[in-house]
């Protein structure tokens, strides 16, 4: 099956703007659904930063690439706090197969502490390495969890991108093409490496809404994002690139740059 990554593209170009502000539905491409359809080459689909805001002030950076070819996707992200005297720096590789199952998943923090995370499917199931030093033996732990589960961990906000992609390519039906319901709850199953813990969260399209991002006024797709550890709202443009994110209960605002 083509990868639902590399499936963004053609579903960007069939969002049509007019009938999203009429009825409040995301008009996707039926290609998302032609599975037999021979991948691309490799490709990067998305790369940039995202500065990361906290009352207003700029505490930390991502810099992130997706890229895509006929094996599958790879994630990867570099994360640094700005502020303080202890500079926050962390890593991640996330390794999907073409249908969006997790291959691998490592997380590294080079400083202050230099602790370390790997996960992969083995058997039905999910197995976890971990470490809090390089010369530390890794403890392991199962999750429970099938490979289809989405990596959602701490600071790495292009995984919520991936999420959104996900949802928008698996949780819509096809009627006239494949529609998006407006405010209809999907439930998802997740995995935070970083604190080894699982959670389910829901995503719904909320329609499109103007949101000012940098004085600048623009219209968005927008997404909500519901868990038991957090609430976020996410907005992407038509081509599907995350634009910004806030959590208004930790009042972090994420945008790129």
């Amino acid at each position: 099956m083509q990868s639902w990554v590399g499936m963004k593209y053609r579903l960007a170009s069939c969002l049509n703007a007019n009938i999203l502000r009429s009825v409040g539905v995301a008009i996707l491409c039926t290609l998302l659904l032609l599975a037999t359809e021979k991948a691309s080459s490799g490709q990067t689909v998305d790369s940039g930063s995202f500065g990361v805001f906290s009352a207003g002030k700029r505490v930390a950076t991502e810099t992130f690439s997706i890229h895509q070819d006929a094996n599958g996707s790879t994630v990867t992200s570099e994360f640094k706090a700005e502020a303080g005297e202890n500079h926050a720096a962390q890593s991640s590789d996330l390794q999907l197969t073409p249908s969006g199952e997790l291959k691998s998943y490592e997380w590294k923090e080079s400083s202050p502490g230099q602790a370390h995370a790997l996960i992969v499917p083995k058997e039905e199931f999910l197995l976890g390495r971990f470490s809090k030093n390089p010369q530390d033996k890794p403890l392991e732990q199962p999750f429970l969890l099938p490979a289809s589960t989405s990596i959602l961990d701490d600071y790495f906000y292009v995984q919520r991108e991936v999420l959104a992609w996900k949802y928008l390519a698996t949780s819509c039906k096809q009627q006239n093409g494949v529609q998006c319901p407006l405010k209809q709850s999907t439930q998802m199953g997740t995995l935070n490496a970083h604190t080894r813990a699982s959670a389910p969260v829901s995503v719904e399209f909320a329609g499109r809404e103007k949101v000012n991002i940098r004085g600048s006024e623009r219209e968005l797709i927008r997404l909500d994002l519901k868990s038991d550890v957090g609430d976020w709202t996410l907005w992407l443009d038509d081509q599907l690139k995350l634009q910004r994110l806030v959590d208004p209960a930790e009042g972090t605002e994420v945008v790129r740059d």
